[in-house]
């Protein structure tokens, strides 16, 4: 149902009683007709951001010279109203834009048809001048126009068009993928951290992430943005589908773990570290568990000798991500997977599987005649290697006992 909030209605009233044009659009026009749920409705208005700005004493400076104003709601919730407008020039990422454009000018600088529908709430009408609704209809994503010249004017519009396809399952219209993969060269322009915020979103909104990065690969843009993905595998790209939504960071971990070199997307820095802590836990023991687990249950000691590697806090994502990837080839039965990840959290939490968990630590060491250099560390791993064998062994008096002792 196309059922704005009262409060976005509140907003609208105050501009058409000032005498100023104003419809719906956007997103939450185009997610109503498709009967889902969407909070930000934005507005256009042929008022000027200055008419706004005097009308809602509540406001923010979202980008006037773009035409958009933020006005705050008794919620303090944003409400985007922009100006009606026309682009008179473009960079491929940034427009100078020209107000006093007409509804249907505003409608024909935007990306996609179905994108391009606005709605007046009072009297109900639909103003959809490039066929959105339609294109909701039988499912197809199209660019508004010249599909080129669409793209030029924005190339990050190539990413979006793969992320709302996937996102609502649509096919891409033939005109608009061609005019995609002719934009792939271009795509090195958009920034790094562009790149990675379409990527989250992808991994936030989309049920089915395949879908996406799927059209990524086949269309270029993976090999030109992520070469480190250039040679991604189908079941790296499938296990995408098998984390949920809600793990969002677990996802882009699933997409990274066999990328070959480093990761330089700007990702923020505890998230890179992250990923790249399971891509290498990945690379250097999947090699065993697999076949461990081809072969028949794997022992305790060797699933507290895989967590160790892993550490505590990944064993979590490592599994999950594990299980994903073996879901799409269907390399062990279910209970099986389901098993070692049990196995491997409870031994995570519950079991001595790192150097602070020992029973003794360096002074102990050093007090009991271990010259202070790195033989303290190499001695405490190797006290570890001994209580993940048997983790009864974690105490004082038997750590103590095994010690090295010191030459005279």
């Amino acid at each position: 149902m196309l059922e704005p909030p009262p409060v976005v209605l509140d907003i609208y009233d105050t501009l058409e009683r000032a005498g100023y044009d104003t419809w719906c659009v956007g997103g939450a026009v185009r997610d109503a007709l498709l009967g889902l749920p969407n909070a930000d409705w934005d507005l256009a208005t042929a008022a000027t951001p200055q008419e706004v700005m005097r009308l809602f004493r509540r406001h923010v400076k979202l980008g006037v010279e773009h035409g958009t104003v933020g006005v705050l709601d008794r919620r303090n919730r944003v409400h985007e109203v922009t100006t009606f407008r026309r682009d008179v020039e473009t960079d491929g990422r940034h427009a100078v834009v020209k107000f006093g454009a007409s509804l249907d000018e505003d409608l024909a600088r935007r990306d996609f048809t179905i994108n391009a529908i606005a709605y007046k709430p009072r009297s109900g009408e639909i103003r959809d001048p490039f066929g959105g609704r339609a294109d909701i209809k039988s499912k197809i994503v199209r660019a508004v126009g010249s599909p080129p010249d669409r793209m030029r004017e924005d190339r990050l519009r190539a990413l979006r068009a793969i992320r709302f396809a996937a996102r609502f399952e649509f096919d891409i219209d033939p005109a608009t993928w061609s005019a995609i993969v002719s934009s792939v060269p271009d795509l090195p322009r958009l920034s790094a951290e562009r790149i990675a915020q379409e990527i989250e979103k992808t991994m936030d909104q989309v049920r089915r992430p395949s879908l996406a990065f799927a059209r990524w690969r086949d269309s270029g843009a993976l090999r030109v943005l992520i070469p480190v993905l250039s040679d991604v595998d189908d079941q790296t790209i499938g296990s995408l589908d098998c984390i949920s939504q809600r793990r969002k960071e677990y996802r882009l971990a699933a997409l990274f773990l066999t990328a070959k070199g480093e990761i330089t997307l700007s990702w923020r820095k505890s998230l890179s570290k992250w990923m790249e802590a399971l891509a290498q836990a990945w690379a250097a023991l999947s090699p065993e568990i697999e076949p461990t687990l081809a072969a028949g249950k794997p022992t305790p000691a060797q699933i507290r000798r895989w967590v160790s590697r892993i550490g505590r806090l990944n064993t979590d994502a490592f599994f999950r991500i594990a299980a994903a990837r073996w879901a799409v080839t269907k390399a062990f039965p279910p209970e099986v997977v389901r098993n070692l990840y049990g196995r491997a959290v409870r031994a995570a939490f519950r079991d001595p599987v790192e150097v602070g968990d020992l029973a003794v630590d360096g002074n102990d060491l050093i007090a009991a005649g271990i010259p202070p250099g790195p033989r303290i560390r190499q001695i405490l791993e190797h006290l570890l290697d001994l209580v993940l064998a048997d983790p009864t062994r974690n105490t004082r008096e038997y750590l103590l006992n095994v010690l090295p002792r010191p030459t005279t």
